[in-house]
């Protein structure tokens, strides 16, 4: 991985999504490619240490990845819980009802399994020279937790968000915009 910079998220010749909190879905959606990327370099990662241990690059990747996923992450989330499983919830949709608590009871899982995945990166970041790597333990819930958010983004993308998008418009649209940026902190 000589010359590869693990922090790099975006490939050669891309650019991050850049969108903004009054188009809440295509906010949303940014978030899932982020989360996407955020996974791929937690991937990454993984088999760099392999070979370099808890070099700097190591480290900066694992920061990067902590940071992203206890910052954006939950507000993500949130956005979620507030928004957009409610709507679909009032519907009352059994396929979609369905799907939504499922997505719910992903949240809390993810959570749970963050707080496991999160450690073994925190080790990492603080590890001396002598840092043993990721246990056996810490590739199987690397593995898990992975595995759960990319699931999680196929429901969402293919079943939740489209049935949202159809029935969240006008005013709510407009709400759900303002309640972003406001727990955010940004200016409308």
């Amino acid at each position: 991985m000589a010359g590869i910079h693990l922090h790099q998220i975006t490939q050669p010749g891309q650019q991050a999504p850049s969108v903004g909190f009054e188009a809440p879905f295509e906010m949303l959606d940014a978030c899932h490619e982020r989360v996407e990327r955020m996974l791929r370099l937690l991937g990454k990662l993984r088999g760099h240490v392999k070979t370099h241990g808890a070099d700097a690059q190591a480290r900066d990747a694992a920061r990067d990845v902590m940071r992203y996923f206890d910052q954006a992450g939950p507000h993500h989330h949130e956005d979620e819980e507030r928004h957009v499983f409610p709507a679909l919830l009032a519907q009352r949709e059994p396929a979609v009802v369905a799907v939504v608590i499922r997505l719910k009871q992903d949240h809390r899982e993810m959570a749970v399994q963050w707080a496991q995945v999160r450690a073994a990166l925190s080790g990492l970041v603080d590890a001396g020279e002598g840092w043993a790597g990721f246990s056996a333990e810490d590739q199987q819930r690397f593995d898990a937790y992975d595995a759960l958010y990319r699931r999680h983004l196929v429901d969402e993308n293919g079943v939740v968000y489209p049935a949202a998008r159809a029935i969240i418009r006008g005013e709510a649209l407009q709400a759900m915009s303002a309640d972003m940026m406001a727990r955010r902190g940004v200016a409308g």
